[in-house]
């Protein structure tokens, strides 16, 4: 391991303005950019790959408790549809833009084709902050969001499911207004749903299970097991708790975990069935913690594998020469900068990135879909057994990748995503 130390105190450090975090469609686009090169594909699917197909804006205008009405501004983009219906969540948060549901649409796009899933990409979300609604003005706005996109969303058109600033029941809303429309009852449309009413058992839990079983496959291949190696995870939410507590049971030492309130860290290991998660307990990580540290001095720490699983742009430039990790497994959505993940290769630091790592989430949605169409639940005991066999394959098919030729576990998993949308595309080909 290497040893260089460099403390900082911020949770959330900022990029330095010498490193501006580009924005997720600049991400994409040149993520796209770089696999094709590795691949002999035609240049114009890669030029129709750069853009959506389509980007639906609407208004969506709500009473307020008080009375007022107020409008906000909602987004759909689908970017390729090429090996089956669109798939991405749908997102509450102020800073929503048209851009941004553009780009990580793009990722969606690459996450369904690295698992072998027969959807393409989609985002969607509304410029709103949620904590500023009332549980009544969520589902107000909820519904009529429903019925704005009503001709563009769909069980074989596009299925949303849940993101950041909303849950399970901001889809059973969706669901609802969807399906009175319709005239019949279309739990298809969405996934993410609570399971009374056509959810998936496992499906909150399998990000944070993929990320675990694509940890213990990485350790497997640099000879490495799980009863001799120490982990820190960063964020202990439904990711990052879910996956300590796997790692846990499977042999792993934890040894330090956090939440936006610091860090616990235990170089002996941390017992993670007994710490609740952030969703759980706000403050129970700091609370629990007899040693408590900053976020910041976790990311540093001197252990075999480091998951950043809260938010991104948290390994910058400033702090990559500082990793001390031997591994690091991308448990949330671009959590490492593209400067720092340059530093990173540079260093021979292994990333295992995070369209194959966090899969989980949009897999078991898959399984959620097909239990939905054939009015047939799966057990939880089937549903992680399923998640197990895909996620292995997806694994053995970026290993294969990456074994063959000189590049890194990102390039690998992109250039298995890009190649199987190109021979899509080639298939059904280009008309008029």
């Amino acid at each position: 391991m290497t040893s260089t130390s460099n403390e900082r105190t911020d949770s959330e450090r900022e990029a330095p303005e010498s490193e501006k975090p580009e924005s997720a469609l600049e991400t994409a686009r040149r993520q796209l950019h770089h696999a094709s090169n590795h691949l002999n594909i035609d240049s114009s699917i890669v030029e129709r790959l750069k853009y959506p197909k389509q980007v639906h804006e609407v208004t969506v205008p709500i009473k307020r408790d008080d009375g007022s009405v107020e409008v906000f501004t909602g987004y759909r983009a689908q970017h390729d549809s090429v090996k089956g219906p669109y798939k991405g969540g749908l997102r509450y948060h102020p800073e929503v833009t048209r851009d941004e549901c553009v780009g990580l649409g793009m990722w969606m796009t690459w996450k369904c084709a690295v698992m072998g899933l027969p959807f393409g990409g989609a985002k969607g979300g509304i410029a709103v902050n949620p904590k500023d609604l009332s549980t009544a003005e969520k589902e107000r706005l909820t519904r009529r969001f429903a019925q704005e996109m009503r001709d563009v969303i769909g069980p074989t058109q596009d299925i949303p499911a849940p993101d950041m600033g909303t849950d399970p029941q901001t889809m059973a809303w969706l669901m609802d207004a969807y399906s009175m429309q319709e005239g019949e009852t279309t739990p298809g449309v969405v996934t993410g749903k609570p399971p009374v009413i056509g959810g998936s058992e496992g499906r909150e839990e399998a990000p944070g299970r993929s990320v675990a079983i694509i940890t213990r496959a990485a350790c497997e291949h640099y000879e490495r097991p799980l009863s001799e190696t120490t982990v820190a995870l960063q964020g202990y939410g439904s990711v990052g708790a879910n996956a300590a507590r796997l790692l846990d049971d499977w042999g792993a030492t934890v040894v330090a975990i956090s939440d936006v309130n610091g860090a616990m860290y235990d170089a002996a290991g941390i017992d993670t069935r007994t710490v609740p998660s952030h969703d759980e307990e706000p403050e129970a990580v700091t609370q629990y913690a007899t040693d408590v540290i900053s976020n910041d001095e976790l990311l540093e720490l001197d252990v075999d594998v480091l998951i950043p699983a809260a938010l991104g742009n948290v390994i910058t430039e400033t702090n990559a020469n500082s990793i001390q990790a031997d591994i690091i497994i991308e448990g949330a959505n671009g959590p490492i900068t593209s400067a720092a993940d340059t530093i990173l290769s540079e260093r021979e630091i292994p990333v295992i990135p995070d369209i194959l790592a966090n899969a989980g989430g949009v897999t078991v949605s898959y399984f959620e879909w097909l239990q939905d169409i054939n009015r047939r639940s799966w057990s939880l005991q089937r549903v992680n057994d399923e998640l197990e066999t895909e996620m292995v394959a997806a694994w053995e098919a970026v290993r294969s990748e990456f074994e063959n030729q000189d590049i890194s576990w990102r390039d690998a998993a992109y250039i298995v995503a890009l190649s199987r949308i190109a021979k899509a595309h080639s298939a059904r080909g280009l008309w008029p």
